[in-house]
């Protein structure tokens, strides 16, 4: 029972990190590319601190972070954002556990942010 329901939360935030995406930044599927202008430079920074921060487990802190820079008006960190949940969706079950977060978590990050940007999930 335990296995079904995380493989339904796995494909629960897998689709609504793409109804997100397909809604706010009219993409299939958000894919944070580092960019080659110095305009974006703040958000690659912030990018690869975070997934270095999710690959040293630091998952809680990760989160943290990106809640405290996230700017809602702005397409950018809101890709990165969908980007982060995403690639914390395709962690599997024992890396997050070690770690100390949980699929519900995900889902609630990602939640959170669609309720501060008017979408109701």
């Amino acid at each position: 029972m335990k296995m079904y329901h995380q493989d339904y939360l796995i494909k629960q935030i897998r689709d609504m990190v793409k109804f997100i995406a397909k809604v706010l930044l009219k993409k299939e599927k958000p894919e944070y590319i580092l960019s080659i202008d110095e305009e974006h430079a703040k958000y690659d920074l912030l990018h690869k601190r975070l997934l270095s921060m999710i690959g040293e487990g630091n998952i809680n802190e990760a989160e943290d972070l990106l809640f405290e820079k996230l700017d809602y008006s702005n397409p950018r960190y809101i890709e990165l954002a969908l980007d982060f949940y995403s690639r914390l969706n395709d962690l599997d079950d024992s890396f997050l556990a070690e770690n100390n977060f949980s699929r519900e978590e995900i889902e609630e990050g990602l939640k959170e942010i669609a309720k501060e940007l008017g979408i109701f999930i």
